[in-house]
């Protein structure tokens, strides 16, 4: 058999394609572009045949009778017995203007030709679209009565289809498939469409929560979704049987899920929690449209919605379908299929290759370069409390990844020798002697920095003081709490706001700030020290407020206890589970790449959220800690060996790992 096919190069057409040359004989001419000529011997090798089988026939589908030569039309004039009609937009969030001419003039000028060349069977692939949102079961002998048609997509389909009922002159049949996805074997596909756009939300739950938690979600009307290898296998095997002319044909699932069970499905196979509880979104139909009009037009709640939108990866408009009401009769497919062993698979079946498809080829976060040289080559980073410790071990893996690194510090020694060491790995170090904690010198370094380097793109405010004593020991040594404050607090302030105006005049700046776990813990023994952290995380808090939309970034890191020369007179750290600098600098990298508002350990946050919900418990829990574990001898003055630690002690600071004691 000899065939015609248009949109043979994307993703049903290739498929389609290569099961007619299955056929034993069979010859396809397909549309192409004169501008893909590139591509036919990738897509030869992908059918596995010769050139002699697969004939390209070179036309546009915005020009009257394709395009072609009247060479190709005397080739083709009655000696095709089947022509495919594929080439088509098949997505719903497509620009309006590209739709209509691609579906409806698109479709025009295919059904002219296919008037012209006269083939035995003229195949129109549609969609179930065409029924644009009917209330109730839509049989596949209706088409006027569809309703809701106002979405370019729905319109466009509809009126596609409607040129071919209405002026082909010979016999031609109509496929509506549902909502393809992809190979239900290997989960194959070649675009974000449809429920895929769910699949970054699925993602993101199952990084924040562990698969046994349950969640909340919506429940919507039930969505048809086919896999594309059941739409070819289908449309191919349907094409060939006898006294079928003039008749559509639902490509369908014959049991539609729900939406809330269609992503459930999708969560099981992304191992991610379930929504165990899931709200009837109908619910939300019962609110006015004047009032749901007037709310969103509401800039902050705008801004709001668009920002979750972005973030999930959902384009605007797709929670519209969340209620789709239409159910797709399919007896006239049943009874084509019949005997064929062809079926819609349940989606269960399937799901597992789909989701794994999507998450190692189509998520978009694989176009984002998430390393640290991508992030970091040629910016101007400063660190801040850069010559020993965490502030070191950030600035060996920034200067390795290619950026303007620069450490500052009190210490011209502990200078030299950072950047001697840096420099011996051949990696370059600018180094600047600086007290941050003196707010004249913070105003001098700041002045250079822009004269020298133009300011900072990434500020890790990192220099710190750490004072572990009782408040019971502190009574007599306030200048405990002014010195912590002047610079955890009003250094990184000064040296920050002297930064920020060329970062807001360039529109891009990243400032990130290392806290402390002890400020979501509230960690005895340290009040001085959580205090002035605390502080410096509500100026954060409010300045990105201030700043989010004119391209300035914050990120506050709730650091662990790290073991770094700050902790070293607490010899009772010596038995403590502890990061290394490099892992605490893996954290500021981190930071650097996906720019989270906020890094914090699991225990960290788990003493937050007890705080707030049982803070009667957690105060006496941290009583316990603070009872169990004495002063240090370096606060008493003493400078004694480090003591053994009990069972108890030993058990506690591994139950919370990370927290200062």
């Amino acid at each position: 058999m000899r065939y015609f096919v248009t949109g043979a190069t994307g993703f049903i057409g290739k498929r389609l394609v290569k099961k007619l040359l299955g056929r034993k004989g069979s010859v396809v001419h397909f549309l192409m572009r004169e501008a893909s000529r590139g591509k036919i011997p990738a897509l030869l090798e992908y059918w596995g045949v010769p050139a002699t089988r697969a004939i390209p026939v070179f036309g546009d589908l915005r020009s009257t009778m394709l395009g072609l030569s009247k060479d190709d039309l005397k080739t083709l004039s009655n000696k095709v017995d089947h022509f495919y009609h594929l080439a088509a937009v098949y997505d719903m969030m497509a620009d309006a203007d590209e739709q209509f001419a691609a579906n409806v003039d698109g479709t025009r000028h295919t059904v002219e030709l296919a008037n012209a060349i006269a083939p035995g069977c003229f195949h129109h692939v549609s969609s179930i679209a065409a029924a644009g949102m009917f209330e109730g079961i839509f049989r596949e002998d209706m088409f006027d009565e569809a309703e809701g048609l106002e979405h370019p997509y729905f319109a466009t389909k509809h009126e596609s289809e409607k040129i071919v009922r209405a002026d082909t002159k010979g016999a031609w049949r109509v496929y509506r498939p549902g909502m393809v996805v992809g190979d239900s074997k290997t989960g194959e596909m070649d675009k974000v469409d449809g429920p895929y756009y769910f699949f970054k939300l699925i993602q993101r739950i199952r990084q924040l929560l562990p698969p046994w938690m349950p969640t909340i979600g919506l429940e919507g009307g039930r969505i048809n979704i086919v896999p594309v290898d059941f739409v070819v296998n289908a449309m191919e095997h349907i094409s060939h049987q006898p006294k079928l002319d003039g008749m559509c044909f639902h490509l369908t699932d014959t049991d539609p899920m729900r939406v809330g069970e269609v992503l459930n499905t999708f969560c099981r196979a992304a191992h991610a929690p379930t929504m165990s509880i899931r709200v009837n979104a109908a619910l939300l139909g019962f609110i006015p449209k004047s009032i749901k009009k007037g709310i969103m037009s509401l800039t902050p709640v705008r801004r709001v919605r668009d920002a979750i939108m972005r973030d999930i990866g959902l384009p605007d408009g797709m929670m519209t379908f969340v209620n789709y009401p239409t159910r797709f009769d399919s007896r006239h497919t049943t009874q084509a299929l019949k005997g064929s062993g062809i079926a819609c698979p349940p989606l269960a079946q399937y799901a597992a290759p789909v989701w794994d498809y999507w998450e190692r080829n189509l998520d978009p976060a694989l176009l984002i370069d998430h390393t640290l040289r991508g992030q970091v080559a040629g910016k101007v980073v400063l660190v801040t409390g850069g010559s020993s410790g965490i502030g070191l071990a950030a600035a060996h893996k920034l200067a390795e990844a290619g950026a303007i690194t620069i450490i500052c510090g009190r210490d011209q020694a502990k200078l030299a020798e950072a950047k001697k060491a840096v420099g011996a790995r051949g990696f370059a170090l600018t180094t600047y002697q600086a007290d941050v904690a003196d707010m004249a010198d913070c105003d001098r370094f700041v002045q250079l920095l822009i004269e020298r380097h133009g300011g900072v793109d990434i500020l890790v405010n990192n220099a710190g003081r750490s004072i572990r004593r009782a408040i019971e020991a502190s009574y007599d040594r306030f200048h405990d709490f002014e010195r912590t404050m002047q610079l955890n607090y009003f250094g990184c302030l000064r040296l920050t706001m002297g930064l920020l105006p060329t970062m807001i005049a360039q529109q891009r700046g990243h400032i990130i700030n290392i806290s402390s776990i002890g400020v979501l813990t509230n960690a005895p023994r340290f009040s001085a020290y959580v205090a002035s952290k605390a502080a410096l995380e509500a100026w954060t808090r409010c300045a990105s407020s201030e700043l989010s939309d004119v391209g300035i970034k914050f990120t506050t890191i709730n650091m662990p206890l790290v073991r770094t020369p700050m902790i070293a007179p607490t010899k009772l750290y010596q038995n403590v589970p502890t990061l290394a600098p490099e892992e605490a600098a893996d954290l500021i990298t981190e930071a650097i790449v996906y720019k989270p508002v906020r890094i914090a350990t699991r225990v960290g946050i788990a003493g937050q959220v007890l705080h707030a919900l049982m803070p009667r418990v957690a105060q006496i829990v941290l009583n316990t800690t603070f009872r169990m574990f004495p002063d240090s001898d370096a606060a008493k003055g003493d400078g004694k060996k480090a003591p053994q630690m009990s069972s108890e002690q030993l058990a506690m600071q591994q139950l919370l790992r990370g927290v200062h004691f």
